[in-house]
């Protein structure tokens, strides 16, 4: 699987990005958008062609055979441009780190290393009159082609030319689905949603860039942000990866013992609680039944593909407690 990937499908889903570079909007989101509009006419056309037939089981045949004929079309392609990649070496294969059964003292311990972190890099953004992050979006985005320089001496594999990612003007239609981004493989381009609090907005930058690269598992990409926002040059960057690193840590370490979780929670400086709080609170407004149905359907994806779930965004843990202890 890894000649397929390295040698046709990475090199062509690139190809396709770069050429999508030149339009100014996200060529994705257009491709979604028209989808749409081409499955409502297909239902309106489809109904009013049944109708109007003499042979109406004859019709409703066609429409579904042509239907499941698109379907199917659309799978076999994104699973040659990107489902490949489930089965190719991981990121942990080609970096050689070490991952194990983490302990729970371990866990703690890196958890407190994160959130020093994450306190010395509050001071170092600028901050709204309530203390959350007023970090500028379009700087963010602006930086986003070299997040991952420094990381090519250590794992040369990633090295490659990186685009800033494209920007969804339906984002707020994404956080009702629970989304921060998407990688879309029919035209290589990273998708951003702009909506939701920009303190955390650089690691999602990070997390499509990594899939970019070919990094299908969801826990290498979140580890793969983290580490490569606190290895640059840039101070939301670093902020944002000390603080998503501390978020999925502190999450184990609640799952593994709520008492040790609360003795590094009192530790925080007060300007991460404020963009822990103002994340927490644009996020409650949206649970609901259309996060609920996304969420099961991408489930059901990751699991399709041998990974365990939505829940394996947690266990980057694993990663992070690997490479940092």
């Amino acid at each position: 699987m890894n000649a397929l990937t390295e040698g046709f499908t990475n090199p062509l889903r690139r190809m396709l990005g770069r050429l999508c570079e030149c339009v100014p909007f996200s060529v994705s989101e257009g491709l979604y958008v028209l989808a749409a509009m081409g499955f409502l006419a297909f239902l309106v056309l489809g109904v009013r062609a049944v109708v109007r037939s003499r042979h109406r089981s004859g019709t409703v045949y066609a429409l579904v055979l042509g239907l499941g004929n698109a379907v199917l079309t659309v799978y076999v392609l994104f699973c040659l441009l990107w489902g490949a990649n489930y089965y190719a070496d991981s990121f942990t294969d080609k970096s050689g780190i070490d991952v194990r059964p983490v302990a729970v003292d371990d866990l703690e311990r890196v958890t407190r290393q994160f959130a020093a972190l994450v306190n010395e890099y509050a001071g170092d953004i600028p901050r709204a009159a309530d203390g959350a992050f007023a970090g500028d979006r379009a700087e963010i985005l602006a930086y986003a082609p070299k997040i991952y320089e420094n990381l090519y001496e250590e794992f040369p594999f990633l090295e490659m030319t990186d685009v800033p990612p494209k920007t969804m003007r339906f984002s707020r239609v994404m956080s009702a689905m629970g989304f921060t981004g998407f990688y879309f493989p029919f035209t290589g381009e990273c998708n951003v949603n702009v909506d939701f609090p920009a303190a955390t907005l650089p690691t999602t930058v990070a997390h499509e860039l990594s899939h970019r690269r070919g990094i299908a598992s969801e826990q290498e990409c979140n580890f793969l942000a983290v580490l490569a926002c606190l290895r640059c040059g840039d101070a939301a960057y670093r902020y944002a990866g000390a603080l998503s690193g501390y978020i999925y840590l502190a999450n184990a370490l609640y799952s593994a013992d709520a008492e040790r979780w609360r003795a590094v929670r009192e530790t925080l400086d007060e300007r991460v609680v404020a963009d822990l709080r103002a994340s927490g609170a644009y996020w409650a407004q949206f649970e609901g039944l259309a996060d609920t149905v996304s969420n099961a359907v991408y489930d059901g994806f990751l699991k399709s593909y041998g990974t365990i779930g939505v829940k394996s965004y947690g266990a980057c843990v694993d990663l992070l407690v690997a490479y940092f202890k």
